[in-house]
């Protein structure tokens, strides 16, 4: 075997792999999750992996002590929980376990494995993964060791990431987990060691993948910690690390204090009993039938003689009292939808449009019902789907953020970058449809970005109200707030144009920020990606005033 143990006198807590990586890594060297010093940064004594931008969720305010409003933890502490959960940075196949994961892809071959588990394992290893024949996306195979410290290898295959398809590659990825801990429960195994299944090849961003990875193992942990003695997060960089970091305690807490902050740090959807993320609209409801008639209420044969002509009249009405208004909106005549839709129009046109005088664009079109607005929205989706919009991508207009203080998800929208002279505005709203659609389906925030957009020109109020309808009621729903960053005068006024004439629901919730540190109060700095301007921007409308920024990392924080 290649691998030899070191002396536990001369090896360093938690081990740190050497230029070599040929020496074995026992369990008591990690320090357990639970016994882990609760500080907010350097927990394995290196200042180098240390990083300001990664703030510990725990070390908060002292009003963060209350932040839990009386809400219950949906993971509270667990002290026999965690003391099965272990942190390492270092490869998985350096320990001394009962099973290490190994990421790949569907053939299992040795280029797509994690980098340097076939070379430490010995040709034995590829050779009986040839035999297997490959393996699906979120699913697991296992083999022998061969020349690794441990007696099992676990191979998953991680999902590709796509923004249009993030709530299956959420399914999948805790798939991959929760069918590697299955196969180690089902080889009579107990311990494991778990690198981050997602690759950068497959472009799965880091920390939602965390989320993902961490919440898995915890609820998996609720159901068979009888049978896990074990589950060691392996990271190999400084970034993994610290997310995992500052991840661990919002699903692992080690005390009362971690379990209440935890509550408002959480994101809105940790999953259902498994991890997995539930879409409420393909959940199966099952309900009464509503006015369901007595059986003595139809006459029977012998009472009253009947003719088709009644059967179909009775029948007829029986069933209109089981149908969905909103599904016979859908099937309504088309004859007479044409009628309704130009008296609508008409209607509209009619009236003396005031809003177009004020120079605010023309908001004369007819109000849509539920049905018209799902089927509009049908229409924009399937088409933004079927398009290649990268180049409206690689303008930065909107872009994923992380999340909110609240843990909704942030849609980020740059208003400099909305150069309306070379963009084509039909394009843009199908990349609209297609960024935002993942995200409506459940509560998210929007941050605007109004730094130095007041020298570009702006759509109009119809174009908004426009846009609104394709995005549907969903969004109207879902939107829990608009953080605007550096307002100005002619943009509050357009707001307030938009809460009187667009929508009065969805332009109440805009939220005004002066500036970026009124803005983190809202949205972490870590959660943005913020581009330079804007810090520029806010420098030179503020003077500096209080704020020093970091040049190198882009940090903003309060002047001593």
């Amino acid at each position: 075997m290649m691998y030899q143990a070191i002396p536990t006198a001369t090896t360093p807590r938690g081990g740190t792999p050497t230029e070599s990586g040929d020496y074995v890594v026992t369990l008591d060297q990690i320090p357990r999750w639970s016994d882990v010093e609760q500080r907010s940064e350097g927990e394995t004594g290196d200042p180098a992996n240390s990083n300001p931008r990664y703030a510990n969720p725990l070390a908060s305010s002292s009003e963060a002590g209350s932040s839990g409003n009386g809400m219950v933890s949906k993971f509270p502490v667990d002290h026999e929980i965690n003391s099965r959960i272990y942190l390492w940075r270092g490869e998985p196949w350096n320990l001394e376990v009962d099973a290490v994961v190994n990421s790949t892809n569907e053939t299992l071959d040795e280029a797509h494995s994690s980098p340097g588990l076939h070379v430490a394992a010995g040709p034995g290893l590829a050779e009986q993964c040839a035999t297997l024949g490959g393996c699906r996306t979120g699913m697991a195979k296992v083999t022998n060791a061969y020349d690794l410290p441990a007696r099992r290898v676990i191979h998953t295959v991680g999902p590709k990431y796509a923004v249009k398809y993030h709530t299956a590659a959420e399914n999948a990825l805790s798939h991959c987990y929760r069918s590697c801990l299955e196969l180690l429960i089902d080889g009579g195994l107990q311990s494991i060691a778990m690198g981050c299944i997602y690759t950068e090849a497959k472009n799965y961003p880091r920390e939602p993948a965390a989320h993902v990875a961490i919440r898995t193992v915890r609820r998996f942990l609720e159901k068979q910690k009888d049978k896990i003695s074990a589950v060691v997060f392996c990271t190999t960089t400084s970034s993994d690390t610290e997310i995992y970091k500052r991840l661990l305690p919002l699903y692992f807490p080690r005390d009362e204090h971690e379990e209440e902050v935890a509550i408002s740090k959480l994101p809105a959807d940790v999953g259902d009993e498994n991890g997995e993320t539930v879409i409420d609209e393909r959940k199966i409801r099952i309900q009464a039938l509503p006015n369901k008639p007595s059986p003595r209420s139809f006459p029977t044969p012998l009472e009253r003689p009947t003719t088709d002509l009644t059967l179909l009249r009775r029948n007829s009405n029986h069933l209109d009292s089981y149908l969905d208004p909103a599904f016979m909106s859908l099937i309504k005549d088309p004859d007479e939808r044409r009628k309704e839709q130009w008296e609508k129009t008409a209607q509209a046109q009619s009236g003396f449009n005031f809003v177009k005088l004020l120079g605010f664009g023309d908001l004369g079109g007819p109000p849509l019902s539920a049905a018209e607005e799902y089927s509009l929205h049908s229409r924009y989706l399937a088409k933004a789907n079927s398009l290649n919009l990268s180049e409206i991508a690689e303008m930065k207009i909107v872009y994923r953020g992380g999340v909110d203080t609240e843990g909704h998800p942030v849609m980020v929208v740059v208003g400099a970058h909305f150069l309306l002279r070379c963009l084509d505005l039909e394009r843009f709203v199908l990349y609209v449809i297609k960024e935002f659609e993942p995200v409506i389906q459940k509560p998210y925030s929007i941050v605007y970005f109004h730094s130095a957009a007041s020298l570009q020109v702006q759509p109009d109020l119809g174009w908004m109200k426009r846009l609104e309808q394709i995005l549907g009621r969903k969004h109207q729903r879902n939107l829990q707030a608009i953080y605007v960053l550096h307002p100005t005068f002619h943009l509050k006024a357009t707001i307030l144009a938009m809460q009187v004439f667009v929508d009065n629901v969805v332009w109440k919730k805009v939220v005004y920020a002066d500036r970026l540190l009124q803005l983190f109060r809202y949205v972490p700095r870590e959660q943005l990606t913020i581009p330079d301007f804007v810090f520029q921007h806010d420098l030179e409308v503020n003077g500096g005033k209080g704020l020093i920024v970091d040049p190198r990392t882009k940090y903003v924080y309060q002047r001593p």
